[in-house]
């Protein structure tokens, strides 16, 4: 059985409080993208599951592998035989677009539909919160509003059918703990569900992402990055998650092709939403 792990983006991610347990209380709207791994799981050959990856380098003793942790956890709650995982890695890593997040979600919803367990998707994001915070999302796959840590989800209604995006994933890396130890948490001062229900082109200096401030200070590439796409006529342009990825939102796909090749580094993707 084959399928596709896609990544996603974040609108606007506000930092509203730093948690008695070290994590942050945040809200944000989770938008998946086509960009995607490929994943693919058979029956066991031998007595035990293995994990095979392709593509970009996967710097991970394989039983750390998210997707081995949501194959071990389905174990150990249901039914589930030893398989053979196949995993192509195409989403960039440490670039703020959930790609490991996915790549075991979609590992837990394939093991439920090839084994014929039939676990809701509420049980199985239940779940796939004990393995990152936003593995919960993936499970449903669908625009949410998010808080807690972003687990606690909700369905949101975001249109950007029509609209294309242009992706860059620089060679920089930002670590997801010195981004969180740099932002300063507030209480929101404005509706983000309600921000994002209103026309792109009225988000810009309204949704906002609270690490840029911070992260930008410390890499001002990334800084003149979204600059360079903002000033190329993005209707809007940010940071996903806490880097370092950015992206622009473009009403045209000729508008987001002209970028390609505007950076001296990086990986880069034009994809219609």
């Amino acid at each position: 059985m084959i399928t596709f792990p896609n990544a996603k983006i974040n609108l606007g991610l506000n930092i509203v409080e730093r948690r008695c347990d070290g994590y942050h209380n945040l809200e944000t709207v989770f938008y998946p993208i086509a960009l995607t791994d490929v994943l693919e799981i058979v029956p066991a050959r031998g007595k035990e599951s293995t994990l095979t990856t392709y593509g970009n380098p996967v710097d991970c003793p394989v039983e750390k592998n998210l997707v081995m942790k949501a194959l071990r956890l389905m174990q150990q709650r249901y039914q589930v035989p030893e398989v053979d995982i196949y995993l192509y890695k195409h989403i960039p890593d440490g670039a703020g677009l959930g790609g490991g997040s996915s790549d075991a979600s979609f590992t837990m919803r394939m093991l439920n539909e090839m084994f014929s367990l039939a676990v809701e998707k509420d049980e199985l994001a239940h779940l796939a919160a004990s393995l990152g915070a936003d593995c919960p999302f993936f499970i449903y796959d669908t625009p949410m509003m998010a808080t807690g840590i972003g687990d606690v989800l909700s369905p949101i209604e975001v249109d950007l059918n029509g609209l294309w995006l242009y992706l860059i994933k620089p060679n920089v890396s930002v670590p997801t703990r010195v981004a969180y130890s740099c932002v300063m948490p507030a209480p929101s001062t404005s509706d983000l569900r309600a921000d994002v229900a209103t026309a792109v082109d009225l988000w810009n200096g309204v949704v906002k992402n609270d690490f840029e401030p911070s992260v930008f200070t410390s890499y001002p590439e990334l800084a003149n990055i979204k600059k360079t796409i903002g000033d190329a006529g993005a209707i809007y342009a940010s940071m996903s998650g806490s880097g370092s990825s950015i992206f622009g939102i473009f009403s045209s796909a000729n508008m987001a092709e002209k970028l390609r090749g505007a950076f001296a580094s990086g990986t880069d993707y034009v994809i219609a939403l």
